[in-house]
């Protein structure tokens, strides 16, 4: 660390040490970009795809793709192309659950467009974190029905590491060769960006380099469709975020990873950099493990506004946590109007789960394509099915069609159960 004995500039104390004992921050950190971006879910096979169907308002939901039996719900968003042939080794293959092979197929999307391979870096410090808000439920719906429905004395023996939440940054450590830090997050719809906030910590603190960061989920199972029925949020048909008559959300498959490097190790390879991360903030909401409360998020706002030195006038878009439900989407604009203040009314906000769904811990990493993809065009992507105004969400939420206006800087929601609230800002290098 170095060694601050001035005022600091932000807090107006004086201190000495790595950190202002106020504002609780270091006051030299290196700066952290995106280098690289992959993805698979309901709207595109690789992060070009997704963000090219994002700008068009392609709407990815279909007819359940599995076997009905007593399911209720009728809508999801799975993903557009299986893609089996993915060139990942068979015999690797075996012991990974869909959620872990999704995250290796957005890895290597992002190591490609980064230019990096093996040799390029030192593996030491490289790393891999990766999110998911359940499990491998795949592995686990399929040893329930070998025991119970198949008369089968045991479960495959690669269930624990097929199910495992930490197997998705192990599985893509193995497949890229990354030793440096390696582990999975798990924060409900939260993971995706609490674990590329983590890695851009990592470098930060000098662990690493290079970090392969971003979320995966797979909840288009029978188990976990049936969990998500009981709580009574799916909505009967469309997700229409924002919209008066939304009725709830609908889940999805799929995952995204990000390239993440200090600013001075991308600059010196020459690599073309997408975004910068610029700030983060988290909080809890301390109070209901279902129910959202607004001052939660509009602190995670405030604190990821804090962390990037910005004001509000400076964001000029707003990936919303958006899911669709009566609560969250009232929720979230009291929150983004109490952190944002008369900045909120020229902000473009915009909700692109309804397009992908809700990919649980995958979500907020696929929405890091939509806010990178708008720094980079200038394009707003919008939020589709939007058909009736709600006096209780009366921000720009973009209906319908995508909209063209300079994105200087972009911030991305993800309010989560749990009380888990983690916001990440992006801004254009």
């Amino acid at each position: 660390g170095v060694v601050i004995t001035e005022d600091c500039g932000r807090c107006g104390c004086s201190h000495q040490g790595t950190a202002c004992r106020k504002i609780g921050q270091l006051m030299t950190r290196s700066r952290v970009v995106i280098t690289g971006l992959g993805g698979i879910c309901s709207i595109g096979r690789t992060a070009d795809e997704i963000w090219a169907n994002m700008k068009a308002g392609y709407d990815g939901s279909a007819d359940l793709p599995i076997e009905r039996r007593d399911l209720k719900v009728n809508m999801v968003y799975p993903l557009i192309d299986r893609m089996d042939d993915d060139g990942i080794d068979p015999r690797r293959k075996v012991a990974m659950g869909e959620f872990s092979r999704l995250s290796v197929i957005a890895a290597r999307q992002a190591m490609a467009q980064a230019g990096l391979s093996a040799g390029d870096y030192d593996d030491l410090r490289a790393g891999a974190i990766i999110g998911t808000g359940i499990y491998g439920a795949d592995a686990v719906d399929e040893s329930y029905r070998d025991i119970l429905e198949r008369g089968k004395k045991r479960a495959h023996i690669l269930t624990v590491p097929r199910a495992m939440p930490g197997a998705p940054a192990g599985q893509v450590s193995i497949d890229l060769g990354l030793r440096g830090p390696v582990f999975g997050v798990t924060s409900a719809c939260t993971s995706g960006n609490h674990a590329i906030i983590s890695a851009a910590d990592q470098i930060r603190l000098g662990r690493a380099d290079v970090m392969l960061a971003g979320g995966t989920d797979t909840p288009i199972t029978y188990g976990i469709l049936k969990a998500w029925e009981a709580l009574r949020v799916l909505a009967r048909s469309k997700c229409r975020p924002f919209s008066g008559n939304r009725d709830g959300l609908l889940l999805g498959d799929g995952a995204a990873v990000a390239v993440i490097e200090s600013y001075e190790h991308a600059k010196a390879r020459g690599a073309t950099i997408l975004a910068e991360i610029l700030g983060s903030g988290l909080s809890g909401d301390a109070s209901d493990i279902v129910t959202p409360t607004v001052e939660g998020p509009a602190q995670a706002i405030r604190n990821c506004l804090a962390d990037a030195g910005l004001s509000g006038d400076a964001i000029d878009y707003v990936n919303a946590h958006g899911t669709g439900t009566q609560a969250n989407d009232k929720t979230e604009t009291k929150a983004i109007r109490m952190a944002l203040g008369a900045a909120a009314d020229a902000v473009s906000v915009s909700s692109t789960k309804s397009m992908h769904g809700h990919c649980l811990g995958g979500s907020s990493a696929i929405e890091m394509i939509a806010c990178i993809g708008a720094l980079r065009e200038g394009i707003v992507p919008p939020t589709i099915n939007f058909e009736e105004d709600d006096p209780d969400c009366d921000l720009d939420v973009t209906p319908n069609d995508a909209r063209e206006r300079e994105v200087r800087v972009a911030i991305s929601n993800a309010f989560a159960f749990g009380g888990t609230n983690a916001v990440l800002a992006f801004g254009k290098v």
